[in-house]
């Protein structure tokens, strides 16, 4: 599924706009990513929770040439799926 499909499903499930289901979408993404870029931890209660984790620097090798490279720290958006995700995958 894909964000159109979502904001379709998401229109269809509730009666609102498919524009207000669209807004409220791109609201909660910008949120989720302000608050990641502040390294605030988001926490969604039986879905997961979105957290920022940083990547300690490490060697890594250009594969065409076979030269070991230095590979630069760096903060990555984390995403840990919360038991009443990880059971309704599973069962």
């Amino acid at each position: 599924m894909n964000k159109t499909e979502l904001i379709q499903s998401v229109a269809e499930e509730t009666g609102f706009s498919r524009k207000n289901v669209e807004i409220g979408l791109n609201v909660a993404i910008n949120l989720i990513t302000k608050a990641l870029a502040e390294q605030e931890k988001v926490q969604l209660v039986g879905f997961g929770s979105f957290e920022t984790k940083v990547r300690a620097e490490r060697m890594g090798r250009n594969p065409k040439t076979g030269e070991d490279i230095p590979i630069p720290a760096s903060k990555v958006p984390a995403f840990k799926a919360g038991k009443a995700l990880k059971d309704a995958v599973d069962g």
